[in-house]
């Protein structure tokens, strides 16, 4: 049967408050005592009061990750990769992770209550923006998270990130070598700092390639299917259609080969498709093999950053504070060469 604190002290000899300290690591308790207290707590089966555990030590055991629901990230499998990678680690470590519900328009709030509160220990930022104030507000307040993303101003706190103008540079590049010059571009709204930045790689792209990039072309879509769907539908309907369309986002990207699909283009020999983060397996876009810009996994970048949130967590600094990752360009036979005039 385990036995509780008072117990443990009791068998020992011990005051509840040097057993305590002794288990929680405390630097004031000689090695000695801590390893005769950790061998007779492993030894009787000693079951810490996580309740009082939490009190003492002021913690939540829990980490927050805020969902806004006007968005479709919970639709989008990477993000559910990233949150699992999250999970795993924690779990190892025996913190939960907190998923907290919440309109954009009071995001914010959601961060306030959470800090003030101490109903969380960390969290991680989804989705940065250009300018974010959820950020400004817990670099204000000292609290410890972890950006997943930069911000317009990634400077004094921890973030991770992939090289998203980068991959959008060599996603146009490619078209350019095949021929393409009537390239268009569907994009999420460009307060979020990841679409921004692959916004800024496809104009670096088409100047790099001394190509005029037309306005028309230049589609605003959104982080979902419909949304990429409608811009699809706009594209086709243009007199003079692009030959090459490059979308930011992989939902968008699933409804522009869906519209595609759907007016029966030939996807590689009349309209050429790339997809930043590529197309998500379970779309049953059957036998479409679409070239995309890729990043490291999301369920190894979740794990990433529950480590650094468990770092900052315990006051320690961290050794890479802001980590970028670089994007890989895989091909596929939805990019082919530019069909001839």
């Amino acid at each position: 049967m385990a036995i509780d604190l008072k117990q443990l002290s009791a068998r020992l000899g011990l005051s509840p408050t040097t057993v305590s300290r002794a288990l929680n690591g405390y630097t004031d308790v000689s090695e000695a005592t801590r390893a005769r207290v950790m061998e007779a707590a492993r030894e009787l089966g000693y079951q810490p009061n996580l309740a009082a555990r939490r009190l003492a030590l002021g913690r939540a055991d829990a980490v927050g990750i805020v969902y806004p629901v006007d968005t479709d990230f919970m639709g989008n499998p990477l993000f559910l990769e990233m949150i699992a990678g999250v999970s795993d680690r924690l779990d190892d470590a025996g913190i939960d992770v907190l998923l907290a519900v919440a309109r954009e328009k009071t995001e914010l709030r959601t961060y306030e209550r959470l800090v003030r509160g101490r109903r969380v220990d960390g969290l991680i930022v989804a989705h940065t923006r250009v300018v974010d104030e959820r950020v400004e507000y817990l670099k204000r307040v000292g609290f410890p998270f972890v950006g997943y993303g930069r911000t317009g101003s990634p400077e004094g706190f921890a973030w991770l990130d992939f090289d998203n103008e980068a991959g959008s540079v060599e996603a146009v590049r490619r078209m350019v070598a095949l021929g393409h010059r009537r390239i268009a571009y569907v994009h999420a709204p460009l307060a979020m700092n990841f679409a921004a930045q692959r916004h800024a790689g496809f104009l670096r792209g088409m100047a790099e390639a001394g190509i005029a990039v037309r306005p028309e072309y230049v589609v605003p879509g959104s982080l979902d299917r419909r949304g990429g769907y409608a811009s699809g539908r706009q594209l086709l309907a243009m007199p003079e259609r692009p030959t090459a369309i490059l979308v930011d986002n992989n939902l968008g990207g699933v409804g522009v080969v869906r519209a595609l699909l759907q007016a029966g283009i030939a996807i590689g020999r009349e309209v050429s498709v790339v997809v930043n983060d590529g197309v998500p397996p379970d779309t049953l876009l059957i036998g479409q093999d679409v070239a995309g810009v890729t990043q490291p996994t999301a369920y190894e970048s979740g794990q990433t950053m529950a480590g650094m949130l468990l770092t900052l967590i315990d006051g320690k600094p961290l050794e890479q504070p802001q980590v970028l990752r670089q994007p890989v360009f895989v091909d596929g036979t939805s990019l082919g060469p530019a069909p001839a005039a």
